[in-house]
């Protein structure tokens, strides 16, 4: 089998292992390839010209090759751009990292996903609060989208009936979007589904889903926490828990 090699790809380190005394084992976003493990040899090193660069959300362009599961890193660039995120925005990045590397396959390419990360973390290192916590609800929907887990946001998903713009319903695992009842703590109207499907299907479909969320941010967060913890596998995300550790002190 020839060795593959791959130059100048736009990427992002999602997590490292410490490999040896001296290298690294990096999990990395790349934008046409997917999720890639790469190993960085002597990346420990105080001499290493990859050790200033392989940093988590910072954006890259990189060069690898092999034809094994894990690829040896043979250059990287720091392609410019923002600055790492800080505080409450670093442990929201962590957060997205957390999300893709437990549910993201490995060379398993989607471009589209790669420029919603990109984009969301360009809004935590530069916008207020309120920004961020829009721009995570968009890339929690783009995510579970871009994987096959989000239902349509335009009709009941058990029974395809279209939804009522002035009825309530929510969206729950293994039942996707059903009609909403009075044990539910949190739900959406049938209109304001439907102007998020529509803002998904939009052209600027980023801008568009941002706008959208911001309206209903504190109802849309807990549906979509469940539902992604519910498919993570997991009761509450190690990044989650540690936040809520945080504000506790």
């Amino acid at each position: 089998m020839a060795t593959q090699r791959i130059t100048e790809e736009p990427a992002f380190v999602l997590h490292r292992y410490d490999w040896s005394e001296t290298s690294l084992i990096l999990e990395v976003l790349t934008r046409h390839h997917g999720r890639v493990a790469l190993v960085a040899k002597g990346a420990k090193r105080p001499s290493s010209s990859f050790r200033p660069i392989l940093l988590p959300m910072q954006p890259l362009a990189v060069n690898y090759g092999g034809d094994s599961d894990i690829r040896t890193l043979k250059g990287v660039e720091w392609v410019g751009g923002h600055v790492m995120p800080t505080g409450d925005a670093l442990l929201s990045g962590y957060y997205l990292n957390e999300l893709l590397m437990r549910l993201l396959a490995r060379d398993d390419p989607h471009s589209d996903l790669f420029d919603v990360y990109a984009a969301t973390i360009q809004i935590l290192a530069t916008e207020g609060p309120d920004l961020r916590q829009g721009a995570l609800r968009v890339f929690e929907l783009m995510l579970l989208r871009g994987i096959g887990l989000l239902p349509s946001l335009d009709q009941q998903t058990m029974t395809m009936n279209p939804l009522v713009p002035k009825e309530r319903y929510c969206l729950v695992p293994e039942g996707g979007l059903r009609r909403a009842n009075e044990d539910d703590r949190t739900s959406l109207s049938g209109e304001q589904w439907g102007q998020l499907q529509d803002a998904m299907d939009d052209t600027s479909a980023y801008t568009s889903t941002l706008r959208t969320c911001l309206s209903v941010v504190s109802d849309l967060r807990p549906q979509l926490r469940t539902l992604l913890n519910y498919h993570c596998g997991v009761g509450t995300l190690k990044t989650r828990q540690m936040m809520i550790d945080i504000q506790n002190l």
